[in-house]
């Protein structure tokens, strides 16, 4: 096993718990606006996480992002963010309109921060600048369990910006996100 190589990359060790008072701090002096200052900076370290991904392939010996089907990507993208420290996480299909990371264990959830709603801002533009990386068109994600707010673990839905906009507005509707989802399987 390849370990992701800190030193030769842009990245750097980080620990969960700087991350979480991090949030707790932007919560307490911006209010609900903090969610957008996490999610544009995760979102600008998708590159060189994505660059330091690529690098980890190489060095196993496996192909390049693009030239990896898609479950072959999955899972190595899984094991990546494992070695890399996020956690684990597997990566599913929900009625072909979009997939779902889910993983108990995310390391910038905090379930003792008891927030009211789905927290893992930082997280949510990391993995949509991540996974955007190979698809046709831009991505986004919409988390929509989080150990931060009770949930068992996270789940990230992550699909094109106008899929993931309708799931949004149905679900501050009030509508299910599995339901949202499905509505727009049969649509």
């Amino acid at each position: 096993m390849t370990h992701v190589d800190l030193a030769a990359s842009q990245l750097v060790a980080f620990p969960r718990l700087s991350l979480a008072a991090l949030r707790a701090a932007l919560l307490r002096d911006f209010g609900g606006s903090f969610a957008a200052y996490l999610q544009e900076a995760g979102y600008a370290g998708g590159a060189p996480v994505f660059e330091a991904f690529r690098t980890w392939l190489a060095a196993q010996g496996a192909p390049a992002p693009e030239a990896l089907d898609i479950d072959a990507f999955q899972e190595r993208a899984a094991a990546f963010f494992v070695e890399a420290g996020w956690g684990s996480l597997s990566i599913s299909s929900l009625d072909g309109v979009a997939a779902a990371i889910d993983s108990p264990n995310w390391a910038e959830a905090d379930p003792a921060s008891a927030m009211p709603y789905p927290a893992c801002y930082y997280s949510m533009g990391l993995l949509s600048d991540f996974f955007g990386r190979t698809a046709d068109a831009p991505l986004a994600v919409l988390e929509v369990e989080c150990r931060s707010n009770g949930h068992e673990r996270c789940r990230f839905l992550v699909g094109s910006a106008e899929v993931m906009g309708k799931v949004y507005e149905r679900v501050a509707e009030g509508v299910p996100y599995s339901d949202a989802v499905a509505e727009l399987a049969t649509a």
